[in-house]
């Protein structure tokens, strides 16, 4: 396991850990944007979890750019709706 491997996971760990502050803040006080930020996040911690795959000898044969893109751009989608409709 190489150092870009090693920065790739962390990443991944890091927006796994923001998604689950965040839904976890959400269940307390019932703010949408907590939510919507929280969602936003677990779309990144996929994103962050294909660029690994990705990225590893093991999934050589597979292309995932599409798709982490992909999970990149719901992941923003959710959160501007969050930003623009469920503004106070």
């Amino acid at each position: 396991m190489n150092m870009a491997s090693i920065v790739y996971i962390l990443g991944a760990l890091t927006s796994l850990l923001c998604a689950v502050l965040l839904l976890r803040a959400y269940g307390r006080v019932r703010q949408k944007l907590l939510l919507w930020s929280g969602l936003c996040f677990v779309g990144l911690t996929v994103s962050n979890i294909l660029l690994c795959m990705d990225l590893s000898p093991a999934f050589s044969g597979i292309n995932l750019y599409r798709y982490r893109l992909g999970a990149a751009a719901v992941a923003m989608a959710i959160l501007l709706y969050g930003l623009i409709w469920e503004s106070d």
